[in-house]
């Protein structure tokens, strides 16, 4: 009997949207779970029939999924990626040096008020002498510190990105192992839906670390690339990044037995960002201070060579500049002493004619990397200012990038994440239908036993 077959099937099509229901449910709060649903189709009736159809089948189960926000989802978090990953190394130097008790402008205000104390009080004081190479030493320690600090955050940097490398390879043989995966259940009509979930979730993953291009492809597979057109994921085929070198890293890409070199400053996300920090503004910032050290130093040292102590003997160099030193790069030359201080021009107890010239030092321009001729007493003011803005800028696209993130979240909820109240709704008619559709076969059965008992 064609109403028993129509509500056969009836019942089964609402058990398969039950089961799609109750899995939504269950995943409500699972990270990256698209939502369900059954397609129901009404099975039209045989050619020549007069029936009304011959019930309803389930045709497939529906992804609900949109893959322009989706790929929203994919580009913010890759800007997100950028941004967040910097702005610790950025507040850590701003705090360093911008702190009183140890930035270069104090250290360097505290060495010429020591020679100005000796030039307005007495040029012979063995105690004010000391203070000026006390100073010099101070000031020397200053530099030595704001480079460890430098030092250390390249070293964070380059260890960082050693380990985005490994995440990234990681994500990116998942995404091929499951693109495989996926074009094989498309091909036997299995339900790919969670390998599709999981597949997307390493996506999300890969494209916080660096900007990506994705691409659909019929068999359902998705192909990835960077945003410079390298293939990381072509089918089933990954890519292998590679990361060589300490402090100075090289990175490359080997994809189907070739490889060739990347950029990491325009690679995007969490690697793209630091790369860029570090090339852009810590390692310019870093020559900057360097610039500063070495030019400072040299200036001392010349007009102490060109004045007398005051035993009449030649001046001797104050500083010792140690090029390529991370944790001594300026220090007081070994064994230096009050008395070897050349404040004399002449070597007349007293005289303080050279002594005047090294007070003129402070008035004097440095060539600074990233300002160009600046003041002695200015250089550091400038550094930390043009770091202040360059966080500034960060902190603002930071705070953009967040906004954008949370909104494609949001977007992407509302068409791809479960709704309780939805699925509630959902639950109660399909419960509905199904039985309602036991009732009709209740109402077969019994017009089948009427129609046995009527020919018995």
């Amino acid at each position: 009997m064609s109403i028993l077959n129509n509500a056969l099937t009836g019942a089964l099509a609402s058990q398969v949207a039950l089961s799609a229901s109750s899995q939504n449910i269950a995943n409500m709060q699972t990270k990256g779970y698209t939502r369900q649903s059954a397609v129901l189709t009404a099975v039209a009736p045989a050619a020549g029939s007069a029936g009304a159809g011959n019930g309803v089948h389930v045709t497939s189960l529906m992804r609900f999924s949109d893959d322009y926000k989706t790929q929203q989802l994919w580009r913010t978090g890759s800007e997100l990626g950028a941004r967040s990953q910097t702005q610790p190394y950025m507040t850590q130097l701003e705090q360093v040096m911008g702190d009183d008790s140890s930035n270069l402008s104090s250290g360097i205000d505290q060495f010429f008020a020591a020679i100005n104390a000796v030039a307005g009080v007495d040029p012979t004081s063995t105690p004010l002498r000391q203070q000026v190479v006390t100073a010099g030493n101070l000031m020397a320690q200053r530099f030595n510190s704001l480079n460890n600090v430098f030092g250390a955050q390249i070293q964070s940097i380059s260890q960082q990105r050693a380990s985005l490398v490994d995440q990234a390879n990681a994500s990116i043989a998942t995404i091929a192992s499951l693109n495989t995966q996926i074009a094989n259940a498309n091909a036997t009509g299995s339900n790919a839906s969670s390998l599709m979930d999981a597949r997307d979730q390493a996506i999300d993953s890969l494209s916080s670390q660096m900007s990506l291009e994705v691409s659909n492809q019929p068999d359902g597979t998705r192909d990835v690339s960077l945003k410079g057109g390298q293939a990381l994921v072509l089918g089933g085929v990954a890519a292998k990044l590679s990361v060589t070198g300490g402090s100075s890293q090289s990175f490359s890409m080997t994809f189907a037995g070739t490889s060739f070199d990347i950029d990491p400053t325009k690679a995007g996300g969490q690697l793209g960002g630091l790369s860029t920090y570090l090339q852009g503004t810590l390692q310019p910032l870093q020559q900057g201070v360097t610039d500063m050290a070495q030019q400072m130093a040299a200036k001392i040292n010349t007009q102490l060579g060109a004045g007398k102590t005051m035993d009449g003997q030649p001046g001797k160099p104050l500083f010792v500049f140690n090029p390529g030193s991370t944790s001594n790069m300026l220090q007081v030359a070994d064994g230096f002493q009050a008395g070897d201080l050349a404040f004399s021009s002449d070597g007349t107890p007293g005289d303080t004619g050279n002594l005047q010239q090294l007070v003129a030092i402070k008035g004097q321009t440095l060539s600074v990397t990233g300002l160009g001729n600046v003041l002695v007493s200015d250089a550091d003011t400038q550094l930390v200012g043009k770091l202040a803005v360059d966080s500034q800028q960060n902190k603002a696209a930071l705070d953009t990038a967040q906004s954008m993130r949370d909104q494609a979240t949001s977007d992407w909820q509302s068409t791809s994440g479960v709704n309780q109240d939805e699925e509630a709704v959902n639950l109660v008619e399909y419960q509905n239908m199904y039985q309602a559709n036991m009732k009709v076969m209740s109402v077969a059965n019994a017009l089948f036993d009427a129609t046995l008992q009527m020919m018995g």
